[in-house]
């Protein structure tokens, strides 16, 4: 069985690298961000802002993106492809409903099997004009003279929506108030330096349209954590293993993982470097042994991602690991309770299906086998961890799905497993 030993650096944050797309897009001027994620979905984002007059270039290390006010944008000549990013359909939502003139946003198959009536309900409320198919994609959004500012309890836990409201709110009349039961990745808040109050509704993130100004959010985007969640669940699975993850993001609603970690007897070694505009540093991982807990519902909401590696990791642990209040796991890239629990039987191990969630008892061991992805990269990856400590080979039906958010996963995978 293989170690895992050395030192990584991930690409760019993908939930900070679309932000950062989109906020330097607004600004009169050039904004530099070095490790930009140019992953499918962040690329998504990159040339739909292109399509509306907003360019960029890359030098090889920086990424300059040509910002100009709204009202500048251009026409696009063709539909604005979101391809398979939700991130880039939900978010531009917000700023297409501002613009004088028609535009329609497509994306693949699997992105328009996904559900967007959880935007549609607020922009309209504010006074978008938008054409959809059933709740789901293509979109087209109309010319409006008004769009007034809200206040809008979040019915699900999505920094998806929390987000498109906000963008919304930057060219809407008055204030915007999204109020959030339970916070999520707080991204957008962090980079707009928006207000944050507390009382008893939850967490309410204000806006005032009057008042906003985009900075200038030029920097050096965080490794993308999600990412690092794969590598983590190798180092401790993996026998005498000693990892180092350099510069990654350490922004405490995305970092849920690691809460889980903690909660399972795990010790990890973190070293912050950078506290704003967000927080990055350093993690050591030495492979240990961990007992599998239940997941508390306050924790699901900001360890989604993390959630088909999580069971991975599981099949190690000691005694029960249960997943439950995750049913938006059913409407990701693909029903990730469904592709978990698939697979996990194909390689060998029992594990129960809930509509919201799954449980396995560990440890169990995991046999080769094929495994189906259903084109979504995170099952894609968790399995290839998986393959690690296989008694036999594990085969993906679609590996090239990686490169949704992650082409360079392999060959940073193949570069700290030492035989």
């Amino acid at each position: 069985m293989p170690k895992i030993s050395g030192e990584l650096v991930l690409p760019g944050d993908k939930s900070i690298s679309h932000r950062a797309a989109l906020f330097a897009a607004l600004r009169d001027g050039e904004s530099e961000f070095e490790n930009f994620n140019f992953n499918r979905d962040c690329s998504a984002t990159l040339a739909c802002l292109n399509q509306l007059g907003i360019a960029h270039s890359f030098d090889g290390r920086k990424l300059k993106v040509g910002g100009k006010p709204l009202k500048q944008w251009q026409k696009p000549s063709s539909e604005l492809n979101a391809e398979n990013s939700g991130t880039t359909a939900r978010l531009m939502s917000g700023l297409l409903i501002h613009l004088p003139f028609e535009t329609t946003l497509i994306g693949d198959a699997s992105l328009s099997r996904r559900p967007m009536k959880r935007i549609l309900d607020p922009l309209r409320l504010m006074g978008a004009k938008i054409k959809d198919a059933d709740g789901h994609l293509p979109l087209t959004y109309f010319p409006v003279e008004h769009i007034n500012g809200i206040e809008y309890p979040l019915p699900v836990a999505s920094a998806q929506v929390k987000s498109a409201v906000l963008l919304a709110g930057l060219f809407a009349e008055g204030e915007t108030h999204v109020i959030e039961s339970v916070p999520t990745r707080d991204h957008t808040e962090r980079l707009l330096n928006l207000p944050v109050r507390f009382d008893e509704a939850g967490r309410k993130v204000i806006l005032s349209s009057s008042e906003i100004q985009i900075p200038d959010i030029s920097m050096t985007i965080p490794g993308d954590f999600s990412s690092a969640a794969f590598f983590i669940t190798a180092a401790l699975l993996a026998p005498q293993s000693d990892l180092w993850i350099r510069n990654v993001s350490l922004n405490p609603t995305r970092t849920g993982f690691l809460e889980v970690l903690k909660r399972m007897g795990v010790t990890l070694q973190t070293q912050t470097t950078q506290e704003k505009p967000e927080p990055m540093g350093d993690i050591r991982i030495q492979s240990q042994t961990f007992k599998n807990i239940t997941i508390p519902k306050e924790l699901v909401p900001n360890i989604i991602d993390e959630i088909p590696i999580l069971s991975i990791l599981a099949t190690r642990g000691e005694g029960m690991l249960v997943v439950r209040n995750a049913s938006e796991l059913r409407v990701k890239e693909s029903d990730r309770i469904h592709a978990i629990v698939t697979n996990l039987r194909s390689v060998g191990v029992q594990v129960e299906e809930f509509d919201d969630g799954f449980a396995l008892e560990g440890p169990q061991k995991i046999k080769g086998g094929r495994v189906v992805t259903y084109g979504d990269h995170r099952i894609a990856m968790s399995f290839a961890i998986a393959n690690l400590i296989a008694e036999d080979e594990i085969v993906l039906d679609q590996p090239e799905c990686v490169d949704v958010s992650f082409p360079q996963f392999f060959d940073l995978l193949a570069r700290i497993v030492k035989e």
